[in-house]
């Protein structure tokens, strides 16, 4: 099923992102996950290109593990350090195992590595994309702003290329702050951009979660995320439970708001997924209910 076409069917679409392991490593622990992960019934998993910077090359094998267990996959597909040639052998391969919903993404700068001559953007991609296929194409959105857009803005004006490219529905960028993202939509729908978004929420449960993907993303970190990583930085259990918390609430706050969705970043960490995913479901289900 095309994802553009569960936005149309729910109120509340409740989705969640898992990442293939290096080129060389067994699949057998991603496949408890997706197991463990389909078994919370959500409408979608997304798939992330390979770890360790290997392009899409496992994101297709990973997908149809999803979609094995009943569960319609995402794949991501990048372009930055890609030819249209290799793009092209990608959709074939996605199309081959009969996967139809593609988050095209530009990808991160890897420092060395040669950037593409056919794509400088994710709205080339998605074009690229559109003309090839019946694929349904997502998008990525940043509620605090790409980092490499000159404003608010102009990210905003990044964004209706991609709408105007193909993409039928938008994943946010992980934040912790819903006023920031609430600000964000303002602005998109101000500008005529009506398609759907489903906010991305990262519960922050382990200090490598803290060290690495704060300063990745760069997201503003609200005074009671400060406050918890400074309590609990060094008590795993409670920062576990602390940070499902959080996310528990910030996810309430987005539902009671009337979000499009909840793409929930789990780390391949089903007992997260689950915890959170029972937390809310009870909300989910009388959101859905009402369609």
């Amino acid at each position: 099923m095309k994802i553009s076409k569960m936005f149309e069917n729910k109120k509340a679409v409740w989705s969640f992102e898992i990442f293939p392991p290096k080129q060389t490593a067994d699949l057998g622990g991603v496949q408890k996950t997706i197991s463990e992960l389909a078994d919370l019934s959500p409408d979608y998993i997304s798939v992330t290109c390979s770890a360790g910077g290997s392009g899409n090359s496992r994101t297709c094998e990973i997908a149809t593990m999803v979609k094995a267990f009943g569960i319609e996959p995402l794949a991501h597909v990048t372009c930055i350090n890609s030819s249209a040639s290799q793009v092209s052998d990608t959709l074939g391969e996605l199309s081959r195992a009969d996967i139809e919903n593609i988050l095209a993404l530009r990808g991160d700068r890897i420092p060395g590595a040669k950037e593409s001559d056919d794509f400088a953007h994710a709205s080339d991609l998605a074009a690229f994309i559109r003309a090839r296929g019946s694929f349904d194409l997502g998008g990525a959105c940043y509620p605090e702003c790409h980092p490499e857009a000159a404003s608010p803005e102009q990210d905003i004006e990044n964004l209706k290329r991609k709408i105007d490219a193909g993409v039928t529905h938008l994943n946010s960028q992980l934040f912790f702050d819903n006023e920031e993202y609430f600000r964000f939509l303002e602005r998109l729908r101000g500008a005529g951009v009506n398609v759907p978004v489903q906010a991305g929420i990262m519960p922050l449960v382990k200090k490598n979660h803290v060290d690495r993907i704060i300063s990745l993303s760069g997201a503003k970190i609200p005074s009671k995320i400060s406050r918890m990583i400074a309590r609990f930085y060094d008590d795993p259990d409670s920062l576990m439970a602390a940070g499902i918390a959080y996310a528990t609430d910030q996810i309430t706050d987005l539902l009671s708001a009337g979000v499009d969705g909840v793409h929930l970043y789990v780390m391949n960490n089903s007992y997260v997924a689950r915890t959170v995913t029972n937390n809310v479901s009870s909300i989910l289900a009388s959101i859905n209910r009402q369609c």
